[in-house]
């Protein structure tokens, strides 16, 4: 991770996220803590939430804590919107206006831009966290890099904790 590229308010969110994961005794403990405060912390973060694959179907992704309005995409295939198509490209995707993108699911007619960034566990998809904001191209390199290492937080407590 380059430093350089994060606020100290953004550090400061990493640092109280790996403290979590040292903390927590639940996976969903620890998604739970991130979604919150990063959408406490972070004014352009209008809907934060998690989906992971279900262990039983790979190509389904099932929602997991989330801290913004309701959506009907509970359980969204791989082959399906911006969240599936990071889950199975394994990349980051940032969308910055969701009505020109096909892909989109839309899940709030508010929503103008898209970030969604996977969790590798054992080098492996496992999940993602997925930001939506209410601003056009809301998402810059900061708010990538930040994600990116949340992610690899979250990977590396999946590593730590395979029973869940």
């Amino acid at each position: 991770m380059d430093n350089r590229q994060l606020s100290s308010d953004s550090l400061a969110l990493l640092e109280q996220f790996r403290h979590l994961a040292i903390a927590s005794p639940a996976l969903e403990e620890l998604l739970t803590g991130i979604v919150a405060a990063a959408a406490q912390r972070l004014s352009h973060f209008s809907w934060t939430g998690f989906y992971m694959l279900d262990p039983a179907d790979s190509e389904m992704l099932v929602l997991g804590p989330f801290v913004g309005d309701p959506t009907p995409h509970v359980r969204i295939p791989v082959s399906q919107g911006i969240c599936g198509a990071a889950a199975a490209s394994g990349q980051t995707v940032v969308v910055d206006d969701v009505g020109s993108d096909p892909r989109y699911l839309s899940c709030s007619i508010k929503t103008k831009s898209e970030i969604v960034v996977p969790v590798y566990a054992n080098a492996r998809v496992v999940g993602e966290i997925d930001i939506d904001s209410h601003l056009p191209a809301a998402f810059k390199q900061e708010d990538r890099v930040f994600l990116e290492e949340v992610a690899r937080i979250v990977g590396d407590y999946i590593e730590r904790h395979p029973a869940e």
